[in-house]
């Protein structure tokens, strides 16, 4: 791909290029190029993508981004307290809700179109714009994607109080870890005491704060946060496309586009949905950021340290893409240290963002004696073994995602189109790697880059069907097309795509029924179940709660408790002495040596340790917090002389297997809880024994 570019800078010394806006109006290219001595300027490398009818300042975009942020948050948080006024009916058990969402995703996309066509007209024409419609089509273009969000997602969910897979598996550990920063001021680790964190916390710790600040449950906050998130990070890719293609139009469509791909495919992990979203957008501002403009440096080093500090994968993949530019460049285009020089800078710079979440678990990992591993990685569904060919999906995506193919490959001359083909090549390696380090017993969770190929395809998509626009049939054809039959049939494309893409925007929740079933048959924080069946033993979790702060005399977030009853963890914010698998766990926290000791308690109840005072010995004589409380699934009124005894399952990485957990149960003998002189307290709530220190 570098010889192309190299190509193109020769190419534009002599001859500026010339775009039409897609905008409707026509623009030069401001992309004047003066080499000497083999070296480029900063306006050598600016792309020819660049359309100026909107083209907005570095001022005006740094404004526009602020209040983008502002107005979206205020309108997501509107629609969401709207909606829960309402009480609409289970989205399974009813169509009434289904109907909402399908009406205000249409009306949301409808409204958008109307506006953006207005505006090409406007352009095409060239007549002026009254300001009062100015303001109402930036308001429009700039919330719409806020609009989906809640259409699309936001309504489907409103009777619940749970996100999208409600407690569910992964859902089940985000949401503890948002329970347990509520409860605390710092970044400790979501579920081991005196441990830093060590999953990327940022956004957590921020839901956190919110929480904090509405008066919210930290596993209540999940909801709104999520689509808040979602939708203003929708909301801010407007401007920062608008600086980037200088195009209101084309920018608005990206980020809809954009917008309704993450909601389809990662909607679920809202966190690394945000991330994956502005990935595209950062490929390109960092290939600027590597010829030294200031504002593309600046954006790109704070994007990469909030990557960083929320979902490492995409940081890691985008920072090999940026390398891989860097040294493209250097080799093959401009033959200088600059780009060398500027991605050094963007990655230290980056660095030290991300050392504010990441500076205590490295500094504790690296000077302390911990014999932890980390197994996140110890995963491979059935989708982690293909390849992700989204261009050939029958859907609007689809041709989309084939048009950007296509777009990539025939303008890869273009600087920043080229960083956009390197980024895609760099995820389809990854992926590739991925499945092939599995056969050394690990994997680099390529599957996890579906959702990011479709989202960079998707954009470059949208900029091939803009650049396709600016070259009309009556180009090709002047006298079987007219300019204006040619207006014509770019007015119908226009109006036939956007159908189209209302066609698959509608889709979204069908897409994520079976999450948002879950979001109703879980049963939340408050023992109620969103579509009005039986809870389960959930409902019981408050009774639990109180007895444990009850016989213990402390607080929940500084009280240790020994249970498999990992939902318990996940609405209250307890400290675990053991995590739910090894796969979430903290390395620090030792998962393996826990498992040990635990089934040694266990195992040894019934022989060397059944005399409860032995018991609370060996059970103080850990190297790390020993618990204050049990909570087992069990009958305390049972036999004690039984063998079944007091069950508690112990997760085992199997992996390569899939699943990759199995789960095995060892029983404790309740003899040394409820014997003679035993210095714990044993309290029946529902099914679950609740036992606790004296």
């Amino acid at each position: 791909m570098s010889r192309p570019c190299a190509k193109l800078l020769s190419m534009t010394e002599s001859a500026p290029s010339k775009h039409a806006s897609p905008s409707g109006g026509s623009s030069q290219v401001r992309a004047q190029r003066n080499t000497t001595q083999g070296e480029a300027s900063d306006s050598e490398l600016t792309s020819v993508v660049m359309y100026a009818p909107d083209q907005l300042s570095a001022k005006a975009t740094l404004i526009a981004i602020v209040a983008t942020i502002f107005g979206s948050s205020i309108c997501t948080l509107g629609l969401w307290y709207l909606l829960k006024v309402i009480k609409l009916p289970p989205f399974g058990g009813s169509q009434v809700t289904k109907a909402g969402a399908t009406a205000g995703i249409f009306l949301t996309l409808l409204v958008t179109c109307i506006f953006v066509l207005w505006w090409m007209s406007d352009d095409k024409r060239g007549t002026t714009r009254p300001r009062w419609r100015t303001w109402i089509t930036y308001a429009v273009t700039h919330m719409a994607p806020a609009g989906l969000v809640m259409a699309a997602i936001g309504v489907p969910i409103s009777p619940s109080r749970l996100y999208l897979e409600g407690i569910t598996v992964d859902q089940g550990f985000r949401t503890q870890f948002l329970t347990r920063l509520t409860a605390t001021q710092g970044l400790p680790d979501m579920n081991y005491a005196d441990l830093p964190a060590y999953y990327p916390g940022a956004w957590f710790w921020l839901g956190a704060r919110f929480a904090q600040l509405i008066g919210f449950p930290g596993w209540a906050i999940y909801q709104p946060w999520a689509l808040l998130t979602i939708a203003v990070t929708g909301c801010v890719l407007v401007p920062v496309w608008q600086r980037l293609v200088g195009s209101l139009p084309v920018a608005t469509a990206i980020a809809l586009v954009t917008t309704a791909i993450a909601l389809t495919l990662c909607a679920f992990e809202p966190y690394a949905c945000v991330i994956a979203m502005g990935i595209p957008a950062a490929l390109v501002m960092g290939r600027r950021a590597l010829s030294g403009q200031k504002l593309a440096t600046v954006g790109v080093v704070v994007y990469l340290g909030a990557s960083a500090s929320t979902y490492t994968l995409y940081t890691a993949v985008i920072a090999l893409s940026l390398v891989t530019v860097a040294g493209l460049f250097f080799a093959f285009v401009i033959r200088s240290w600059r780009p060398i020089l500027q991605i050094v800078i963007i990655g230290v710079s980056s660095m030290a963002i991300a050392s504010i979440v990441w500076g205590p678990y490295l500094w504790l990992r690296f000077t302390g004696h911990y014999e932890g591993v980390a197994t996140a990685s110890h995963f491979l569904p059935p989708e982690g073994t293909v390849v992700p060919l989204p261009m050939f999906a029958t859907s609007f995506v689809g041709v989309l995602c084939l048009i950007g193919l296509i777009y990539l490959i025939m303008r890869v001359m273009d600087p920043d189109v080229c960083a956009m083909g390197v980024g895609l090549a760099v995820m389809y390696l990854w992926v590739i790697a991925s499945m092939s380090v599995a056969l050394s017993g690990t994997t680099l969770l390529g599957f996890r880059l579906d959702s990011v190929i479709t989202i960079i395809l998707g954009t470059a998509g949208v900029l091939g069907l803009a650049e396709l626009r600016l070259v009309t049939v009556h180009r090709f054809y002047p006298v079987q097309f007219s300019t204006s039959l040619s207006t014509r049939i770019n007015v119908i494309c226009v109006v036939v795509l956007a159908l189209a893409g209302i066609q698959y925007a509608q889709a979204i929740p069908d897409r994520n029924a079976h999450a948002i079933e879950l979001a109703y048959t879980n049963t939340d924080g408050d023992g109620h179940r969103a579509d009005f069946l039986p809870p389960d033993a959930t409902q019981y979790y408050a009774e639990v709660d109180r007895v444990i702060q009850e016989k213990t005399g402390k607080p929940a977030a500084d009280t240790v408790v020994l249970t498999d009853e990992f939902n318990f963890l996940t609405y209250y914010p307890y400290l675990g002495f053991q995590a739910f698998t090894s796969h979430y766990a903290n390395p620090l926290g030792e998962f393996e040596k826990r498992n040990a000791v635990i089934e040694n308690w266990a195992s040894q109840s019934w022989d060397s340790l059944k005399n409860p005072q032995d018991f609370d010995r060996a059970v103080s004589n850990v190297p790390w917090r020993s618990p204050d409380a049990f909570v087992l699934r069990a009958d305390s009124t049972g036999s004690s002389d039984s063998k079944d005894g007091w069950n508690f399952n112990l997760a085992i990485d199997i992996f390569p297997s899939n699943p990759n957990v199995w789960f095995k149960g060892v029983r404790f003998n309740p003899e040394v809880f409820q014997g003679e002189n035993s210095p714990w307290s044993v309290t029946q709530v529902g099914p679950f024994v609740v036992v606790t220190h004296e």
